[in-house]
């Protein structure tokens, strides 16, 4: 079956205890829910095909009632909303503005390193582009280099929690330095640090020595690490007391990307990040330039971020993805520092990579992982004119109505922290995606500028440099005038409000991105009474028929046969205030990019011509009793993702139990519904399980999943990972838990489980009528007795209970 969404090996085992829903062991629930998509206090950007994440697709349910006795089965069809297509000939035939499938190579004098085709993981480029400006930083050669090491070491609860940071330090201290190498590190932003030396009372700094640390200056007042001004500071005590002709930056914390920036301080949680502006105008205030800055914190190697510091540093190193727990590992590199001041930055650039990519596979199996080395000189130089081109294409797509094609390049390409929703995706494989000859210049020119790049083997189409691109709608605002700021390229910012526009606006008339549960309990006769804010008209299906002890029932929220006018009518109340469609991501604070975009009238008109057709979302009942969904060849080009949710009836109500990708199809390749009644489960124990990743093949694929829990008392998700290798899976650690109140910036992860910690699994709870209750235990406390990759996964029967199942197409 060609073009079947990448589903995950279910391996069903016996024995379990089905679902039970406990308190904690002080009486009542465990608390900190979030609602809808919650998932037992898990990180609400986390929810990937929970009830919260519903935000890309069609969705249809099952309900499985009885237990005891006679088996009723309820099916229904909920659609969230519609997949455009543009014009009549398909993905593959969209092409416009003089735009063709050719690859176009540039010369190769204009561009160093690779061609559009070639895949630069694990090779050094040593090469220079000719017409890129001169290094700032004059290495002098034969061992003369003077180098400081100034380390910005926001301890945050990475190290009060975890003591990350002081094995950092540790690491530095096993090296060999020499009399002309000066490592200095800032620390604060911390409430406990786990040693004796550092005080968490002020911002202290220190010199890293071989064995140990010398403290250099104990009181540097109390200044927020994310406030610009307090690395200023670091930055010019630094440079007054250890001179040096080749100095290094390495940022130490939490890190969101091109969007939310840098650092999170525990000691000032409401101080947010240091977005890219504020990062400018620290280093600018310094008056310093650096052989290069680095990130030791997730998802910053953006091209935007890369932009930003050229005028700063000759090179940049970076992670486009999350990084693990552990971070960089410092002694190697630093070992070759102290031996040869004068090492090449590319040289010491691979030996950091090598090494930090070494520690994560043998601590950390299962994280995903990159870094990578960009020439700052030759970013600045090849890259800005071709990002105008490539942003100048894609807005005539838009406006010859073509946005399907963007949409189709864009759903493809490989997105870091995909959880999260940051809209952070790979470049060079969006360039690629796109398939135009602007796409592949602009390729050419990123991958000639990242001259060293290192991933995980599971961690395709990874090329070094991301990019924000919206997709989900968050933050489109905050991103343009971060961009303003930056000075980002015009041609670019009108690029992400057109896509965004049509985005935002299909969702809109397709009946909004909110969760889809009013809808399902209106269909079962409960009513949500607005609970749970689906924010549209659930369809006229109801409960229609009853076969044989099988109900089924219908409903539909897409756009149907909606003419322009209506559609426009649409858009032009939920502009106005006066519509109940909610979209997530989308209020008051974020609603500008609209304004800016294309049209109502133009795009009611593409919405009108071009929409997935909802017809096949009608279940059908087989020869042999089975219902299936008779979607055609064509329409399964347009499905992305499928994903089964189950919602288990205690007696009391609904306990949510996850999304999961797995489905079955019939012999003429239609999914069908599912009826055996079982759920992931860990050690013979159910839990609640989100799908929250998903790449490669058939041939070649990782899924991941978080579960939601408690360690040791804190709040943690629980990371499995299926894939090639595993295809029953494995637990590959735990990433604690964040509310978006704490910090705006995703946190380093993962943490490894041992023999004797404590979990408590938890899940969320609705009430009949689909009202969110609160958060709960699920079963029992597990104490861990074996390795994580000795746990064993499985699916298992949830119990004689009722269920709510339902697929969601996006």
């Amino acid at each position: 079956m060609a073009n079947r969404p990448l589903g995950r090996e279910k391996n069903v085992s016996g024995g379990g205890s089905g679902v039970h829903r406990t308190d904690h062991a002080g009486g009542g629930p465990v608390g900190g829910g979030h609602g809808p998509g919650g998932s037992g206090g898990g990180r609400r950007d986390f929810d990937s095909g929970s009830s919260g994440g519903y935000g890309g697709g069609g969705n249809s349910l099952t309900r499985s009632v009885g237990g005891r006795g006679i088996l009723a089965v309820i099916i229904a069809i909920v659609v969230i909303f519609s997949i455009f297509r543009g014009g009549s000939g398909g993905l593959s035939s969209l092409f416009s503005s003089g735009e063709t499938q050719q690859t176009t190579n540039l010369s190769s004098n204009t561009i160093s390193g690779w061609d559009a085709g070639s895949n630069n993981t694990g090779q050094l480029d040593t090469t220079v582009v000719s017409g890129a400006r001169e290094k700032r930083t004059q290495i002098l050669g034969n061992g003369q280099d003077e180098v400081t090491v100034l380390i910005y070491l926001c301890g945050t609860d990475l190290e009060s929690r975890s003591a990350m940071a002081t094995r950092d330090l540790m690491e530095m201290t096993k090296a060999k330095y020499g009399d002309n190498v000066h490592v200095i590190a800032y620390t604060g932003g911390c409430s406990r640090w786990q040693n004796k030396i550092i005080s968490a009372k002020t911002n202290q700094i220190y010199q890293v020595m071989d064995g140990g640390l010398k403290l250099l200056n104990k009181d540097m007042g109390n200044g927020a690490m994310t406030d610009p001004k307090t690395l200023t500071q670091f930055l010019n005590w630094g440079k007054k007391n250890f001179p040096a002709n080749r100095y290094e930056l390495i940022l130490w914390d939490h890190g969101s990307g091109s969007n939310t920036g840098y650092g999170y301080d525990e000691k000032y949680p409401r101080a947010g990040a240091m977005d890219l502006a504020e990062i400018s105008s620290a280093l600018k205030a310094s008056g310093m330039t650096f052989d290069f800055i680095g990130f030791d914190a997730c998802l910053m190697a953006t091209v935007e971020t890369g932009l930003m510091l050229s005028q700063y540093a000759d090179y940049m190193i970076a992670s486009e993805e999350t990084e693990p727990g552990i971070g960089w590992y410092y002694t190697d590199w630093l070992n070759a520092l102290g031996s040869d001041t004068s090492i090449s930055t590319p040289e010491l650039g691979k030996i950091l990579i090598d090494s930090y990519t070494k520690a994560c596979a043998s601590t950390c199996r299962g994280q995903s992982t990159t870094l990578s080395l960009t020439d700052l000189a030759e970013l600045s130089y090849t890259v800005p004119d071709r990002i105008t081109s490539f942003a100048q294409n894609i807005n005539n797509l838009v406006e010859n109505k073509d946005y399907a094609k963007v949409s189709a390049a864009r759903s493809g390409s490989r997105e870091f922290a995909a959880s999260s929703r940051i809209d952070q995706v790979d470049l060079v494989h969006f360039c690629k995606k796109l398939n135009t000859n602007t796409g592949f210049e602009l390729a050419n020119a990123l991958q000639g500028a990242v001259k060293y790049n290192v991933t995980s083997r599971d961690m395709t189409n990874a090329y070094g440099l991301s990019v924000y691109f919206p997709y989900k709608n968050r933050s489109v605002d905050s991103m343009v005038n971060t961009y303003k700021k930056i000075g980002m390229d015009a041609d670019y910012i009108r690029c992400i409000q057109n896509c965004a526009t049509y985005n935002t606006y299909g969702s809109v008339a397709a009946g909004g991105t909110s969760s889809p549960m009013g809808s399902i309990f209106d269909m079962l006769g409960g009513g949500s009474s607005g609970s749970l804010g689906n924010g549209y008209d659930s369809g006229s299906g109801g409960l229609s028929d009853l076969l044989g002890g099988t109900m089924i029932g219908s409903g539909s929220s897409g756009m149907g046969s909606m003419s322009s006018g209506d559609i426009s009518d649409l858009l032009g109340m939920f502009l106005s205030g006066r519509s109940k469609v909610q979209v997530e991501g989308v209020d008051s604070s974020n609603m500008e990019y609209l304004k800016a975009g294309p049209d109502v009238e133009e795009v009611a008109e593409y919405l009108a011509e071009n929409h997935f057709d909802e017809s096949s979302l009608t279940w059908q009942q087989a020869a042999d009793g089975s219902y299936f969904l008779p979607i055609e060849e064509s329409q399964w080009d347009l499905v992305q993702s499928l994903d089964l949710s189950m919602y288990y009836d205690d007696g009391e109500g609904y306990v949510e139990l996850g999304c999961d990708n797995v489905f079955e199809f019939n012999k003429d390749g239609q999914v069908v519904a599912p009826t055996d009644r079982t759920w992931v489960s860990i050690d013979d124990q159910i839990v609640a399980y989100y799908r929250i990743g998903m790449s490669g093949t058939e041939e070649d694929y990782t899924i991941t999943g978080r579960v939601p829990a408690e360690l040791n008392g804190d709040r943690v998700n629980l990371i499995l990972v299926f894939d090639t290798e595993h295809p029953k899976g494995y637990v590959a650690g735990a990433a604690y838990d964040y509310e978006k109140e704490e910090t705006e910036t995703i946190p380093k992860n993962l943490t490894t489980l041992n023999v004797g910690d404590r979990i408590n699994f938890l899940c969320d709870f609705y009430s009949y009528d689909g009202k969110y209750q609160d958060s709960y235990h699920l079963g029992k406390t597990m104490t861990v007795t074996k390795e994580m990759e000795d746990m064993v996964i499985s699916n298992q029967s949830v119990g004689d209970g009722g269920v709510l199942v339902s697929y969601k197409f996006t």
